[in-house]
């Protein structure tokens, strides 16, 4: 692996069922495949790197979690194309998924950033933006 990209990212979540169903079909349908798996977590692998989704203890669920707080704001992911985001983002809305900034949608990012943000059932903040 070359020097400085990620190993892999490991998020703790409310509901490991939800984040795993969720993450699980986002995650297949960007070619990542599941790598591991226990009673208290799961984990998908693309290539070198790897995410890991693990069930947050009872007594740390009393906080939820909130991009604007210290710590993680969001996770952005590269896209095939810009026809790959339109593609993923009618998927997304026929799941239910949360699309945000649907007013900007695709250029919430800017004018020359074509991107969908979405939120995953912890309400984080998900990007696939085109290359």
């Amino acid at each position: 692996m070359a020097k400085g990209c990620l190993h892999h990212i490991e998020l703790y979540v409310s509901d490991l069922e939800k984040s795993a169903e969720f993450w699980g079909w986002f995650l297949n349908e960007l070619g990542y495949r599941p790598y591991q798996k226990w009673e208290g977590g799961q984990s998908w692998r693309l290539d070198g790197t790897y995410i890991v989704f693990v069930q947050a203890e009872e007594r740390f669920l009393d906080i939820p979690y909130h991009r604007c707080r210290v710590g993680l704001n969001h996770l952005a992911f590269y896209a095939d194309s810009r026809a790959h985001v339109d593609e993923m983002t009618k998927k997304l809305e026929s799941r239910g998924v949360p699309i945000l900034y649907k007013n900007k949608h695709p250029f919430a990012g800017g004018d020359s950033h074509y991107a969908v943000y979405f939120e995953d059932p912890d309400r984080m903040k998900v990007e696939l933006a085109a290359p």
